[in-house]
């Protein structure tokens, strides 16, 4: 399954469950481990776990077998492993505590301050 297909059907499957605050990150070219982390927030332990069964269904029914899943037990955070594609869910107070958006966020801060250093050099 092509990329942009495979990044669809998982905010699909997200949505169909209801997931809130979801985030599609590019992550091509900052990372090895995947292409893109995908964050999404459930209401309670039992939705989390659900939005990650949802979505771990909805790519096996497309072929796309995960290469794994953990925090399924516990549900205040629960990781689809898609190959290509991280998905984390989580209740709205673990993502706060762990702001993963701002990992992903650092690296273009980073190359920005790097240019205006650059700029000003030159």
């Amino acid at each position: 399954m092509e990329l942009e297909k495979l990044v669809e059907l998982t905010r699909e499957s997200l949505d169909e469950m209801k997931a809130t605050d979801i985030q599609v990150i590019d992550i091509q070219g900052k990372s090895s481990m995947t292409d893109f982390v995908i964050l999404a927030s459930g209401t309670s332990t039992r939705h989390v776990k659900s939005i990650a069964n949802n979505v771990q269904v909805r790519a096996k029914e497309a072929g796309e077998e995960p290469l794994g899943a953990e925090g399924e037990r516990e549900g205040e955070w629960c990781l689809v492993d898609l190959n290509s594609i991280i998905v984390h869910i989580m209740l709205p107070e673990v993502r706060d505590f762990y702001k993963l958006e701002k990992i992903w966020e650092r690296p273009e801060v980073v190359e920005k301050v790097e240019a205006v250093r650059a700029a000003g050099q030159e």
